[in-house]
């Protein structure tokens, strides 16, 4: 028996925007789910997951198109899964995000809150990013469009995994996330591998040579690129290697890895340096800051900057205090603030992070920063800060899950006299507020915009004891 086809909705009004970036409308008692639509939108609605309370599709057809939508300024739009509002104005992103930030902290927290400053947008809508990681696959996805075209399509691919398929790979030919060289080295990479035959990477079997190729950018003009093989095999790793080398000799930093792992993380593997260094130097505010292959630090350099201004702001600093960084990462936080503090100690999961935010301290001259690693729950207790001091300012930034219950236990007890938390996810942060309301009153709010043309926004919230 063939599959029961998919149930279609039609001229379905599309009323707001929703949670991960996506809009809805209403059918019968049911919300319903479309990403890539527009309040104002009138749609038919594929659905291809039902549940009790809502239902989740894809536009087939649009009987009328919102005055909110704009030409999308990307060919690969609406496939490769990123850059998902692109076809909404920049202002109106602006808007929706804001809303976002209020309908968490108002829905989820239900604490008292202050007016929301403005949203900080992003100077650069496009070409902001300072990391990009492309897949080589064999198994080449294929739109619409190019099935129906009749053409014969290369099986090899390099660009983005298709959302929800592991195993797919869109061929990227312009990316506006990263700015040049960053399309340039990605296509010059592709041909010269389709040129010369070498092997794809087949994520499902798991043969193949190439496998990932990743490219960091810095504003100081330095640029990294990372090749991963799958395979030991000297003579095609010397060719693409001096490939990229003599066509991009501007390059600061050339490594290579060999992943015969299932996946494509790298922290437990050697990296290699073909050529020049084994980091590039980003700046911020004259600081320098060290980024090697491993390394944590903000997508978005630009405004990654904006977001710590406000960090700093909060947190007002007078002198005297002795700073907690939650989360520290590699210490960037810490490190900007330093000279603005008696003392800063930062705490962080990953040990190679922690090195690094040591080694851009020296890098810095700055001596009153102590860095350690460890499982954020266990770490952050009395008996550590009985040994580092009492804390006046804490400064938190922790991953989109927020903050584990214990950890916000101990900042009760704390009752610094404020904290400063920076979050991804305004969900999850205001879940947290709702805990700290116990001793805090929530006194600022500035939502900053860190990834134009995504649903993702990054808030900073200044509690104040009671």
């Amino acid at each position: 028996m063939g599959r029961k086809p998919h149930p279609i909705i039609e001229e379905l009004e599309i009323e707001k925007i929703a949670s991960e970036g996506k809009a809805l409308g209403y059918y019968k008692d049911k919300v319903v789910f479309v990403a890539g639509t527009a309040p104002g939108d009138i749609i038919d609605v594929r659905v291809h997951k039902k549940k009790k309370s809502f239902l989740e599709g894809s536009a087939i057809k649009f009987h009328k198109k919102s005055d909110l939508r704009i030409e999308a300024f990307c060919s690969h739009y609406g496939v490769c899964g990123g850059c998902k509002w692109q076809h909404l104005s920049y202002d109106d992103q602006l808007g929706f995000k804001t809303e976002q930030v209020k309908d968490s902290l108002e829905r989820i927290a239900k604490v008292e809150l202050p007016e929301i400053n403005p949203i900080l947008g992003s100077e650069n809508t496009r070409f902001y990013r300072n990391k990009m990681e492309y897949t080589f696959s064999n198994n080449r996805w294929l739109t619409t469009e190019e099935i129906e075209s009749g053409k014969e399509f290369e099986s090899d691919a390099l660009g983005f995994h298709i959302p929800k398929r592991f195993d797919k790979i869109v061929q990227i030919e312009k990316c506006y996330l990263q700015a040049d060289p960053s399309n340039a080295i990605r296509n010059s990479v592709d041909r010269f591998a389709k040129d010369n035959n070498i092997t794809y990477f087949n994520l499902i079997k798991q043969v193949g040579f190439l496998r990932n190729l990743i490219i960091r950018t810095s504003t100081t003009g330095q640029t990294m690129v990372i090749l991963q093989v799958a395979e030991d095999n000297e003579e095609w790793l010397s060719m693409m290697l001096n490939h990229i080398k003599e066509h991009f000799p501007e390059l600061t930093s050339l490594l290579y890895i060999l992943n015969q792992k299932g996946n494509e993380t790298f922290h437990d593997l050697d990296v290699n340096v073909f050529y020049g260094k084994d980091h590039i130097i980003e700046e911020m505010e004259g600081l320098q800051f060290k980024i090697g292959p491993k390394s944590f630090y903000q997508t978005n350099s630009d405004q990654a900057y904006e977001l710590y201004k406000v960090a700093r702001d909060f947190a007002n600093l007078k002198g005297d205090e002795t700073v907690y960084d939650l989360y520290t990462g590699t210490g960037t936080i810490a490190n900007f603030i330093a000279k603005s503090a008696k003392k800063v100690i930062g705490v962080e999961y990953v040990p190679e992070a922690i090195e690094d935010a040591k080694v851009n301290s020296q890098l810095n001259k700055i001596e009153n920063t102590d860095f350690f690693a460890g499982d954020m729950k266990d770490v952050f207790n009395d008996e550590f800060l009985a040994q580092h001091g009492k804390a006046d300012v804490i400064i938190t930034d922790p991953p989109r899950a927020g903050m584990h219950p214990d950890v916000i236990k101990t900042l009760l007890n704390i009752a610094a006299n404020k904290i400063v938390y920076v979050s991804c996810n305004p969900a999850t942060q205001a879940r947290d507020l709702a805990l700290l309301d116990e001793k805090y009153k929530v006194t600022k709010v500035q939502p900053v915009d860190m990834f134009p043309q995504t649903h993702h926004v990054e808030n900073v919230v200044l509690l104040e004891l009671k």
